[in-house]
């Protein structure tokens, strides 16, 4: 650092001031590190030089100090320090100047929102930072940040200074791209905006400056080359993260992964985690663990008392009891009293038509000039003159109705609508149009010129013309060459819209009437002239129509409110196809035969002054604009000596009506006043398409005093009440009025929701219009028109305050002192939030005054609100500029977010921003609503950045349920369900009984005697058959092939020295005969076999440590295993993961000698362990159980039995051999019931996925049995190809039974599509059904050939969080369907009891399944012998009830259900429904979740994930989503993933984390690894794609 040398206590007071405050700036992420250390250096460099003498700190990137690429200081409250204000006057004159808007700035607002950030920075506000992956796929800044280029610059945007500017070459720009955004994941832990680096200090190079990427100790500094180095490695190579199997074998390669080597039994202090743990075995030692503590800390800030309270979600849906707030303001005053224009006058040579007028001018005045348009220079292209215009318009309509068609066909009649298809930048083509069309009397719908198919709202206009029946459009010949066209010059069929036949209407086209012709012009009557289109909130598009008389009238009201005079001259900014632009500009100034000057949006854009330089030329006495063109003419005028506004009597201004339009107003006036413009002359009007002009300012007299301004407080008008703000200046709103009601209306204001109810004078509510000048209705919706066009106000009491209707506006305001019309808003822009209502125009102007530095664009930002969970949600969706640092990007968006809670009172639920120019246009620029909130609901937005706020905008989520101390006895809840008649929930499987091989079973009590028996009585009889990828049968083994295999595999481990007789054996094989040869090696020689999953050999670093701990925790003596895995348990790849020095014996069983053993040793009673079964759970647990010989008997016997296996039988088993079911059936099965197995190894179907079912079609397999894994390769990889399967003969019709061996709830989705896939291959529907097991009881069902059909239930979702069960119909809301898991096996009793209390429940109650069968494991394995630590798990009785019965805990849920069904007894069907695992349960809020509930939800809220999975951390629900599709898609899942869980699970996720696929560890059953998965996100292992934190 630079004050090394420096004593800090010695300087002068002010330094130290300085210096303080530039640390504070620094940790509120005022200012970027570089910035801070440059700053520093300069305070420091005079005490520095006198002390000891250090190089000056370099120049940044050859930028001048004026031009530091550290944001200016933000002036604080207190900031009376003059270094600051020396420094930003310095940087006033370099500012863009598209940084100040002032359209919706006032200065009064953007002080308002420093102060309201200060404030926050006192409460030290820290948000985490997302992390995001660099990659140069999608938001490469290459791909995304278009160059700096004017064109972009949209309507509302001011035309910055770089476009006047040279431009830079792409070079530069590409260059400081990169640099900017290079900073890889690892790095971009920076400390996010307010966290303290005080800490940081002594290491200050962690802190990031933006542009200079933190680098990884190891990697070059080069920008590019770390570009590169974060694009995903080829995975071929394996480089994956350590601990998670690395792409190649993606989903292949199933890794049986346990998190920090948690072993039930061992001792804490064994663990191999070397790593500092919370309490709950989580590593601290991470960047991702920092980021959540972050954002806990920041969910700790107590939250605004939320404004209703739900009451407990008692098994009902969620209720909302609206508590009033007592502090809500109530409106005072009186009932309005509807507000009347003066009358409109009658002036005797005003004409009967508009039509007239004009054929009046044209015949009396036809030199004078009537519109002058602009070329894009903005010097003048052509002159119309009223004579011109006549005749023009006359030849039109002559054409329109007898030219069209054929000879004596006429093809449009008058009263019929016509498009007019006319580009902004050619009035008078549009104004011959309009005209002609009046001539002819048909009626105009102008449109917008459709620029290609995927335009914004292009098929709502499709719906405009359809509903208005249009079937022709006018354009003009250059309009028509530019239309998109198909390959065959057709014009395209636009997305929605009727067929239409396209006709020209230059002048060349057009045929001369004869002499006798004259247009018919009637007196106006209310007959429609013309249609004006409407965009609705919604987005669709509606025509407003005008009589004939209302556009008469209209014109004569604002000839007499703006005292129009024939001959003056009018320049207009506007759109001259609808609204002010239309009404003004084409229609009331030929009325009064006015010449009117067209400025194109074209040629603003290019010359912001050209308006001003029209009114100076041409003396205009009037102009029409919009707050955007003041704004824009204020900052290009600086270019401007000698123009002069003194010729204007009259500035209209017409969006005067939002509410920010009175800072542009003053700042322009402020301005020109210097140029002749009188303060009067700015006229503020308020006007809708359906009641047209509402109310307009009228020019006032010189010298008068101006009208006064309303200051309103922000928090009275959110709850629609007046209030003058007279305490908190930071949430007032300044409005100016809009004038007097038009001439000849009459006005008043209603509630804007419900019946049309007059307001008090203090509420604000619509302003509804009655007059002759209004629209009449919506063209072809007689239903909407109702309900706007024919309102009758009602009083208090409900009754009707007249006879006349009135016309609603869509304004909101009231009627201030002297029957000014103040507007505060509109109703599209209302946003109603808790009941609340809040303009979206206001949020705009609040995110804007945050100082935007280069963040967004201004004019592209979107304020909408979406439904989320039962109320309103505010999104805020902005464009990003190119040149944005994450971290700017990230720090302007959290200080919005302060700004508005702090303002408004109300919080923000999304903030995205997304790449410059993505955002659906409007046709002039502005940015479509609607259209950006569908694809924000579609997740079709695709943000580069964006922040959710879910838990400080979400108030009304129920109350957590608190659980009931367990008062009641138990013994009290089982009287209680007797009482309520319901019976214990258990069930049990018939009876094992006798069966029939009773002397095989009384001779040979134990396994390996079936197997010598076998191998006597019947040794060439197959037993195993294993197939290859391609279905060959590569090994066999008869009976007594096995036989002879076991005994040389026994003799060899006799042989060694230092094992002995019951010590236990590693075997570790592919799956295959050799594995159940070695197994029963091991029983012949006495040891006790524990079979491993093999290390996979690309991917040694993930697998191998899972096989050294079960080799050290199950106390191995020897491992039996192949001659090439051998090798590579010594390879050195297997040095750098384990110590390979300390294997036990190693035998490789590939050549051994042909020997016998001298015995074959006998267990002296069955109680001897038979094997070990070790297997990871999906909580990341290594668990190893004893299996007695008794239960391996038992168990043999209750398969058999069910699934009636004898020696002629053959089955199929594609499951991994290694534990569990899959163990039982691929090596013990077959020896004792003598039936014969295929064995398919799981792997080989990677490589051939068609092998599972083309063997059961080859071999005609009745049974057979199978993975999840298994059914979702065949289900993703062949469901689309069952006519090729088809074709080559695959046939299923012979599969009776299909059982999937799981320990989980049934995958009802997945067996479901597998079997409406395959069904066209002879796959009956109720072949496929499940099985269950758990580590103490590895078979619990089994669908046997007999038994009824599994049955399904729906049981309601929101009782099953409270524990309970609830059924309901199929279809209902928060159903959800669950599977019975397989019939019973014989010889299982299973009982449902509440885990707390150990007591039985009732039927259909959710509890923990308990088991008990001959074949339960006999207790955990572990080192010391610890059996007390999980005895109970094995040995338990119930609290009540049998407490002679011993049980063992499954540690799953579920309940019982008895069926109407039957089974073989003849008794009544109890089906078994598993839930889920209690150790997976997720505790939220005192309710209990199923993490796969939640996962499937996610499933389905975007295309583009894959697979998901969830888990907590300290009271964090974490939500981790595989992206299938491409990167760019990923920050569109996080608000869908947020929204799905909040509206179906009422919960908030605390962290998104996108990650590639493949990355969610799976282990060989198919199961997710949940815990693994958390420990690797905490460890910073995942190399996620994005994480955000949502706060």
């Amino acid at each position: 650092m630079a004050e090394r040398g420096v004593d800090v206590s010695a300087l002068p007071q002010e330094v130290r001031e300085q210096l303080a405050e530039l640390d504070l700036e620094l940790s509120e992420g005022d200012i970027t590190q570089k910035g801070y250390e440059k700053k520093r250096a300069k305070l420091l460099a005079p005490y520095l030089v006198q002390t000891q003498t250090l190089a000056p700190p370099p120049a940044y990137d050859g930028q001048s100090p004026g031009l530091s690429s550290a944001p200016a200081p933000k002036p604080g409250p207190s900031n009376s320090s003059s270094s600051s204000s020396r420094h930003r006057r310095t940087r006033r004159p370099h500012r863009s100047s598209g940084t100040r808007d002032e359209r919706y700035r006032s200065d009064i607002h953007t002080e308002a929102v420093q102060a309201a950030l200060a404030k926050h920075k006192e409460e030290k506000m820290a948000l985490p930072m997302p992390t995001k992956r660099r990659s140069t796929y999608v938001q490469s800044p290459v791909d995304n940040c278009t160059p700096p280029d004017s064109s972009s610059s949209s309507d509302d945007e001011a035309v910055s200074s770089e476009s006047a500017g040279p431009q830079q070459s792409p070079d530069t720009w590409i260059n400081s791209s990169l640099h900017a955004s290079s900073t890889s994941s690892s790095a971009s832990s920076t400390l996010s905006h307010g966290e303290s680096r005080s800490a940081q200090a002594p290491q200050s190079q962690q802190a990031l400056p933006p542009p200079a990427p933190a680098q990884p100790p190891h990697s070059q500094p080069s920008a590019l080359a770390e570009a590169f180095a974060q694009t995903r490695i080829d995975p071929g190579g394996g480089v994956g993260p350590p601990d998670v199997p690395s792409q190649a074998q993606a989903r292949g390669s199933r890794v049986d992964l346990p998190t920090n080597a948690v072993v039930r039994g061992m001792s804490r202090g064994q663990s191999r985690s070397s790593m500092m743990e919370t309490a709950d075995g989580v590593p601290v030692s991470s960047r991702v663990s920092t980021k959540i503590q972050q954002l806990l800390n920041t969910l700790k800030r107590p939250k605004r008392p939320p404004l209703s309270e739900f009451f407990m979600d008692d098994q009902e849906e969620i209720v909302e009891v609206p508590q009033a707030d007592p502090n809500t303001p109530r409106p005072e005053g009186r009932q309005i009293i509807p507000v009347k224009g003066e009358p409109l006058g009658v002036v005797s040579n005003w004409p009967p038509a508009l039509q007239a007028a004009l054929a009046r001018w044209g015949a009396t005045q036809g030199k004078s000039p009537a519109l002058t348009a602009l070329d894009i220079t903005g010097k003048p292209l052509y002159t119309l003159t009223y004579g011109k215009l006549w005749s023009r318009s006359v030849k039109l309509a002559y054409t329109l109705l007898n030219k069209l068609g054929t000879k004596n066909e006429q093809i449009l009649k008058p009263g019929d609508r016509v498009a007019l298809v006319y580009p902004n930048s050619d009035p008078g083509m549009f104004w011959v149009a309009f005209y002609g069309c009046l001539l002819a009397e048909v009626i105009p719908v102008p449109i917008e010129v459709p620029l290609s198919r995927k335009d914004a709202g292009s098929s709502q206009v499709g719906f405009l013309l359809g509903s208005c029946g249009v079937g022709l459009a006018l354009t003009s010949e250059i309009c028509l060459k530019g239309l998109p066209k198909t390959p065959t010059g057709e014009i395209l069929q636009f997305k929605g819209w009727p067929r239409l036949k396209w006709v020209v209407t230059d002048s060349k086209y057009l045929t001369k009437p004869s002499k006798d012709w004259q247009p018919h012009i009637p007196t106006a009557n209310t007959d429609t002239a013309y249609i004006e289109y409407k965009a609705s909130k919604e987005g669709t598009v509606m025509g407003v129509a005008v009589s004939k008389v209302a556009m008469l009238t209209h014109c004569q009201a604002l000839t007499q409110a703006c005292n129009y005079c024939e001959g003056e001259t009018l320049v207009n900014v506007l759109d001259f196809k609808k609204d002010m632009g239309l009404w003004h500009g084409v229609l009331t100034s030929v009325m009064n035969r006015i010449h009117t000057i067209s400025v194109p949006y074209a040629v603003m854009k290019a010359c912001p002054l050209s308006w001003v330089q029209r009114v100076h030329i041409h003396k205009a006495r009037v102009a029409l604009v919009k707050c955007r063109d003041l704004h824009w003419a204020m900052m290009a005028h600086r270019d401007q000596r000698d123009t002069s506004l003194a010729s204007l009597r009259m500035l209209i201004v017409a969006d005067g009506a939002n509410p920010w339009s009175v800072s542009s107003c003053d700042a322009f006036l402020n301005v020109f006043q210097a140029y002749g413009l009188k303060p009067e002359v700015v006229c503020p009007c308020a006007t809708s398409p359906e009641a047209m002009t509402v109310a307009i300012r009228r020019p006032g007299v010189p010298g008068a005093p101006l009208p006064a301004r309303a200051v309103l407080s922000m928090s009275g008008l959110s709850h629609g009440i007046i209030r003058v703000n007279t305490e908190d200046k930071n949430s007032a709103l300044t409005v100016q009025d809009v004038g007097h009601v038009m001439p000849g209306a009459l006005m008043c204001i209603v509630k804007p929701d419900g019946p049309p109810m007059l307001c008090k004078t203090d509420e604000i509510g619509e302003i509804v219009v009655n007059s002759r000048a209004g629209g009449n209705m919506y063209y072809g919706l007689p239903g909407v028109t109702k309900n706007t066009f024919e309102v009758i106000p009602v009083n208090a009491s409900g009754a009707p305050i007249g006879e006349i209707p009135f016309v609603r506006s869509g304004l909101l305001g009231f009627v201030g002192p002297g029957s000014l019309i103040f507007v505060v808003g509109k109703n599209e822009g209302l946003l109603i939030v808790s009941g609340r209502r809040h303009s979206a125009d206001d949020l705009v102007a609040t995110a804007l005054a945050v100082e935007p530095v280069k963040t967004v664009y201004r004019g592209r930002i979107a304020v909408f609100s979406v439904t989320v969970f039962y109320d309103e949600r505010i999104v805020i969706v902005a464009e990003q500029r190119p040149d944005a640092s994450e971290e700017d990007s990230f720090q302007w968006m959290s200080r919005v977010l302060q700004a508005i809670d702090s303002i408004h009172q109300v919080g923000l639920y999304c903030l995205a921003l997304v790449s410059a120019n993505t955002l659906p246009k409007t046709p002039l620029g502005g940015i479509h609503i609607s259209d950006t909130k569908q694809l924000f609901l579609e997740g079709a937005l695709h943000p580069c950045n964006i922040l959710m706020c879910p838990h400080t905008c979400v108030t009304n989520m129920p109350k957590p349920r608190q659980k009931q101390p367990v008062g009641v006895g138990p013994a009290s809840i089982m009287v209680g369900n007797l009482v309520a008649g319901k019976r214990i929930a258990q069930a049990a499987g018939r009876d094992l009984g006798l069966i029939e091989d009773q002397d095989l079973v009384r001779k040979h009590q134990f396994l390996p005697e079936a197997l010598q028996w076998r191998a006597q009585t019947d040794p060439d009889h197959t037993l195993y058959v294993l197939l290859n990828a391609k279905g060959v049968a590569v090994c066999t083994a008869t009976c007594v092939q096995l036989h002879k295999r076991a005994e040389k595999i026994a003799a060899a481990l006799m042989e060694r020295s230092g094992i002995n007789m019951g010590e236990n054996v590693v075997l570790l094989y592919p799956p295959g005969i050799d594995l159940i040869a070695a197994f029963y090696g091991c029983l012949y020689a006495g040891c006790i076999p524990v079979t491993v999953r093999p290390p996979h050999p690309q991917n040694l670093s993930a697998t191998l440590p899972t096989v050294r701990m079960i080799i050290d925790v199950s106390k191995a003596a020897c491992i039996l295993t192949t001659q090439v895995l051998m090798k590579i348990l010594r390879s050195k790849e297997a040095a750098t993961t384990v110590n390979i020095k300390t294997w036990p014996i190693i035998i490789d069983t590939d050549d051994l000698p042909r020997k016998r053993p001298p015995t074959i040793f006998k267990p002296p009673n069955a109680e001897v362990i038979a094997y070990l079964d070790f297997s990871v759970s999906t909580t990341g647990m290594l668990t190893g159980v004893k299996i007695s010989h008794a239960a391996v008997g038992a168990l043999c016997r209750s398969i058999k039995l069910q699934c009636e296996l004898y020696s002629s039988r053959q089955i199929a088993i594609c499951l991994d051999p290694y534990c569990g079911l899959g163990f039982v059936l691929w090596c013990l099965a077959s020896v004792y019931s003598g039936h014969q197995s295929i064995l398919i190894p799981p792997l080989e179907l990677e490589s051939s996925l068609t092998l599972w079912l083309g063997t059961l079609s080859q071999y005609r397999i009745r049974d057979t049995f199978c993975s999840y894994s298994v059914m979702e390769l065949c289900t993703k990889g062949l469901g689309g190809q069952t006519e090729q399967l088809k074709a080559r003969g695959v046939n299923l019709a012979c599969v009776r039974s299909c059982v999937v061996i799981a320990e989980e709830r049934p995958r009802l989705a997945l067996t479901h599509s597998f079997s409406k896939l395959f069904k066209d291959l002879g796959l009956s529907m109720r072949a496929v059904s499940t099985a269950f097991g758990s580590r103490v009881n590895l078979a619990i069902c089994l669908q046997g050939t007999t038994g009824p059909d599994p049955s399904t239930v729906y049981v309601d979702m929101k009782s099953l969080r409270h524990d309970r069960v609830r059924l309901v119909e199929r279809g209902a809301p928060q159903s959800l369907p669950l599977m019975e898991s397989g019939t019973i096996l014989p010889g299982v009793r299973v009982i449902i009891v509440n885990p707390e209390t150990r007591g039985p429940l009732g039927d259909s109650h959710l509890g923990e399944i308990w088991v008990n069968s001959p074949h339960n494991a006999t207790g955990y394995y572990t080192i010391y012998g610890e059996e007390n630590l999980q005895a109970d798990h094995f040995n338990t009785k119930l609290s009540f009830g049998d407490p002679q019965t011993l049980w063992a805990r499954t540690g799953y849920l579920g309940f019982v259900k008895r069926t109407e069904l039957t089974d073989s007894s003849g008794d009544r069907h109890d089906a078994l429904f598993v839930v889920g695992s209690l150790d997976e349960t997720l505790e939220l809020r005192g309710l209990r979740y199923h993490p796969i509930d939640i996962e499937t939800s996610v499933l389905r809220a975007h295309r583009s994930i894959g697979e998901s999975a969830v888990f907590t951390w300290t009271n964090l629900l974490v939500v981790v989503a595989e992206l299938c599709g491409s990167e760019q898609d990923a920050l569109d899942l996080v608000p869908l993933v947020t929204n799905v869980v909040l509206e179906e699970h009422h919960l908030i996720v605390g962290v998104v984390v996108i990650v590639d696929p493949g990355v969610i560890p799976i282990n060989s059953r198919g199961e997710k690894q949940r815990m693994h998965l958390r420990d690797s996100f905490l460890a910073d292992q995942l190399d996620p794609i994005y994480v955000a934190y949502n706060m």
